[in-house]
């Protein structure tokens, strides 16, 4: 365990790390792969652990793998440049978020079909469902604002304003949404019934903040950064309780309240940050487990602790915009796979 020491010119906590892991029980690693077809990027993944169905952007649609037996068994269509998936179980309803035609798609989680579509604002990237409001959030970064959509009704309920680029969010399952501000290096909270901002949480010396997991018990939460350190906040006070060292590259952080471990996947290193929650304002780091370069989008099974990881390995690549700059390189048909992480 290490000790958590009082830095003036900081005003905050620093995490001084032990040299070897403190949980030696702890010790994932990828145990398999599920492979999948196709050359599209991908963005997130979501885990629905009560229907044991993983939900896998790619592109132009989205995979749905049942997890009991990694098989896939069907795909949602049309879901044009698709980001992320909310799901809410107790409508029976689906949400894709859809960066590049500005929308959502609604989908039936039994069948798989589509339901309906709606208009979100400018490329909607993070979504999700709040049980508490019944209502599902996008996060739209050309906007910078959230779309709000009844999840009984699929009407669009209203928009609010976030003040800066968001990135990834959580619920408390209290009525607040937080959400990351990647471009203000902030944490937004929202109020999820009356749809407007009540505070906001600087996590400074964080910068550029993804993946944001919470712990819902505890009112932490754990935000990847991309100057390589996870922010851990206390949203009672506001106060950051800790700054602990990640690979490069994060983009996805999870937590698992049954192991009290948070995680963050880091895509240029190639790793896993597995970090263990000793008590409120303590925390070590477990283990740093290899994953594989590109693993950067996460989702987490509470019921069984697996981890899915979406990779791929990358061609060069071969078309220049007009900047000169080349753009993504291609994934190489045959590569791309959901590592299962345990």
């Amino acid at each position: 365990m290490y000790k958590i020491i009082k830095l003036s010119f900081l005003s905050i906590f620093i995490a001084i790390f032990s040299a070897a892991a403190f949980c030696s029980g702890v010790n994932y690693s990828v145990r398999s792969k599920i492979s999948l077809a196709g050359t599209q990027g991908w963005d997130y993944l979501t885990d629905d652990p009560a229907a044991a169905r993983l939900y896998v952007s790619r592109g132009d649609h989205v995979v749905v793998i049942d997890t009991a037996k990694d098989s896939v068994i069907g795909e949602i269509t049309g879901t044009t440049g698709v980001h992320g998936i909310a799901v809410a179980d107790e409508f029976n309803t689906g949400f894709t978020s859809n960066g590049k035609s500005n929308t959502v798609t609604i989908f039936d989680l039994k069948t798989l079909k589509v339901k309906g579509e709606v208009k979100a604002g400018e490329n909607p990237d993070a979504i999700i469902y709040d049980g508490f409001s019944k209502k599902v959030f996008t996060f739209n970064g050309k906007s910078k604002d959230s779309t709000v959509i009844d999840a009984g009704t699929g009407k669009v309920l209203g928009t609010i304003p976030l003040g800066g680029k968001p990135e990834y969010a959580c619920a408390d399952g209290a009525g607040k949404v937080y959400v990351n501000i990647e471009n203000t290096s902030e944490v937004a909270e929202i109020d999820a019934v009356r749809l407007k901002v009540l505070r906001r949480f600087s996590i400074k010396p964080g910068v550029e903040p993804t993946g944001i997991a919470i712990d819902i018990k505890d009112h932490i939460l754990f935000s990847g950064c991309h100057n390589k350190m996870m922010t851990i906040l206390d949203t009672i006070s506001g106060k950051l309780l800790a700054l602990v060292p990640i690979g490069a590259g994060v983009d996805a952080c999870a937590f698992d309240p049954g192991r009290a471990l948070a995680f963050a996947s880091n895509g240029m290193d190639g790793t896993l940050t597995v970090i263990k929650v000793l008590e409120k304002g303590k925390f070590d780091i477990a283990q740093t487990a290899a994953t594989q370069k590109s693993a950067r989008t996460m989702a987490l099974d509470t019921i069984t602790h697996k981890i899915y990881l979406s990779a791929a390995s990358f061609g060069k690549p071969v078309v220049q915009t007009k900047g000169g700059k080349p753009e993504r390189p291609p994934v190489i048909e045959g590569t791309f796979a959901v590592l299962v992480v345990r």
